[in-house]
């Protein structure tokens, strides 16, 4: 599985309510809270983000409540994978719950640029900056948690294997 978009940059310790503020939960559509996502710290997020995108962050991405609706409106958005130094734990979980791919790695979080044009293998863990020309390797995910996440998520994971 691979994917390659654009790159949205963000600091250290971006927290779920940043992500998606808790004044627009008040709807269970993924649809309509995607429209708000990251919206308070970069309110053109939405209008800017494409199929494909991804996000670039710093330390403890995702940390603060253990709302799954954080990592549901980013995947919502059309960003295929966050590469970040760190993630909250509950954050890494949810996100294979729902099947958005995660990567950790410092040394691309650290380098790559907003507006970056990178691509990623997620069987291998290899992150091209096409920017740059820079290659990273993260530690990709066992096949199991790969097939979760291609699968759409842990629900959809289960429900697909109930059919065989």
């Amino acid at each position: 599985m691979n994917t390659q978009g654009k790159v949205f940059k963000y600091k250290d310790n971006v927290d779920t309510d940043v992500i998606i503020p808790a004044r627009y939960l008040n709807t269970p559509v993924a649809a309509e809270l995607a429209l708000h996502c990251m919206e308070d710290i970069d309110k053109d997020f939405v209008k800017n983000v494409k199929e494909g995108d991804l996000i670039v962050a710093g330390w403890n991405f995702g940390c603060g409540s253990s709302r799954e609706h954080a990592p549901l409106v980013i995947k919502t958005c059309g960003v295929s994978c966050v590469i970040a130094k760190s993630f909250a734990r509950i954050f890494y979980r949810n996100a294979i719950n729902i099947g958005l791919p995660i990567l950790e790695c410092e040394e691309a979080a650290e380098e790559i640029s907003a507006g970056d044009e990178v691509s990623v293998n997620f069987d291998t863990g290899e992150i091209n900056n096409k920017t740059t020309g820079k290659i990273y390797t993260a530690q990709p995910f066992p096949p199991f948690i790969q097939n979760i996440i291609k699968k759409g998520g842990l629900l959809a994971s289960l429900k697909e294997a109930d059919n065989e």
